[in-house]
């Protein structure tokens, strides 16, 4: 039986898993310049959570969530976003009582959507993302836009468009909700059946629809800017203008309104303009979601935060032509010939490994010749040779595979010889 990954899903082999871990160590490095902590949270969560944080009304609780019953017959979903188990965690744990305000976290996770699966966007993709609950302030809004658009710089990304919206407070949207409705519903039946039932659930979502994209009523769609109150269209102006002190470059988008119904205020985009990137551009989206934590049992919260596909920003450096440094270089290799040779090699490699030195030996009872082949195979920078005479002696000989030089080195100072030679702080930490 030839049994493969389920449809949607990939093996992260060990050369490219090399770059994950590259790319993954940059973001963390970078939220921690920004003072951010990491949270885990669990792969499923309770069905209610994202029905009630994400939304009935999106794509993805009515159509890509993976649900299922557990053996006490609840329902349990694999989660398909970050944000709502960040912020069920947030309140359960009572974060909101912490002295050290605002409360700024980051996160690694696998997500789950059942969508048709195309490149860069799998049923089981993996996120980044930050999340920043206890401010109001439209700096925090920019802070969280600067961090996002530092890791894409920070890892060499130059092709990169910020895109950002206004979705208003709770009033503005109100209004915004009903021009739209008077703006779409006399051409009802010429939309999709998606944006039919968006139209009286959440009309915002029509704008974002790809189907119906090239309809003239979208043309003729009032823009969110036009209805927000002062206190909103304050907001916006003070994130734009944090956004320009920074010198970080943006356009104004009337029609973003992100896939999530959480969204108010700021929303926005980071988008990839490399050339042969593809028509899915949009690497990293989020925006602020005053009102979440209190949905879901917590205190009158303000929040904000984004997520970013790691797999997108793989074909963005790809796209670039960006190389993701990777460390492919074994310590040594261990040769070994002969029986009393073989067992104290056994030895030595466990203290050689304890002692911090990256080692590796033969265990396929390959003769010497071949045993340097595969020393060669897996790019050892130095190979220690053993054999019975050598053990007579008490000596090893230690091979450097760049110059061809060797070295008779004692048996009793290979551990520290080998920690010098290989790192010259005493070994990998």
């Amino acid at each position: 039986m030839n049994i493969k990954a389920p449809r949607g899903t990939v093996d992260v082999l060990p050369e490219t898993a090399q770059k994950w871990q590259y790319i993954e160590s940059v973001l963390k490095s970078v939220c921690e310049r920004f003072n951010f902590s990491e949270i885990r949270t669990p792969l499923f969560e309770h069905t209610e959570l994202f029905q009630r944080g994400v939304g009935d009304s999106t794509d993805i609780v009515q159509k890509e969530m993976y649900t299922f019953e557990d053996r006490g017959g609840r329902s349990l979903t694999l989660r398909p976003e970050g944000t709502a188990s960040v912020v069920r965690a947030f309140v359960e744990n009572k974060l909101f009582g912490s002295p050290i305000q605002p409360v700024k976290l980051f996160y690694f996770g696998q997500m789950f959507r059942y969508e048709r699966p195309q490149k860069g966007r799998m049923r089981q993709l993996n996120q980044f993302g930050v999340e920043v609950m206890g401010s109001a302030d439209p700096a925090v809004d920019a802070e969280v836009i600067d961090l996002a658009m530092t890791c894409y710089k920070q890892l060499g990304l130059k092709s990169l468009k910020l895109v950002i919206n206004s979705l208003g407070d709770t009033e503005s949207r109100i209004a915004y909700r009903e021009a739209l409705i008077q703006n779409f519903s006399p051409h009802k039946e010429e939309l999709c059946e998606d944006c039919q039932t968006r139209l009286t659930q959440n009309p915002l979502r029509i704008l974002d629809c790809k189907k119906d994209s090239d309809h003239p009523a979208m043309g003729t769609a009032p823009s969110m800017v036009d209805y927000l109150n002062e206190e909103s269209s304050d907001y916006f102006e003070k994130v734009k203008k944090y956004l320009d002190v920074m010198d970080i470059s943006y356009t104004v988008d009337k029609n973003l309104v992100r896939g999530l119904d959480y969204y108010n205020h700021t929303a926005f985009e980071i988008m990839s303009e490399a050339e042969g990137f593809g028509s899915i551009t949009t690497l990293a989206g989020g925006g602020r979601y005053n009102g979440l934590v209190e949905d879901l049992g917590g205190p009158d919260t303000p929040g904000i935060g984004f997520g970013m596909g790691i797999e997108r920003l793989l074909m963005a450096l790809e796209a670039e032509k960006l190389t993701v440094p990777v460390d492919d270089e074994l310590d040594c290799f261990f040769v070994a010939f002969g029986e009393k040779a073989e067992a104290e090699s056994v030895r030595l490699v466990h203290v050689l490994r304890e002692n911090g030195v990256q080692v590796d030996r033969d265990y396929q009872g390959r003769k010497m010749k071949g045993q340097f082949k595969a020393a060669d195979r897996v790019n050892a920078r130095f190979v220690l040779v053993l054999g019975d005479q050598e053990i007579e002696n008490n000596v090893i000989n230690v091979k450097d595979m760049k110059s061809g030089d060797q070295k008779e080195v004692a048996l009793s100072d290979i551990v520290s010889y080998m920690k010098t030679i290989t790192l010259g702080k005493g070994g990998r930490s």
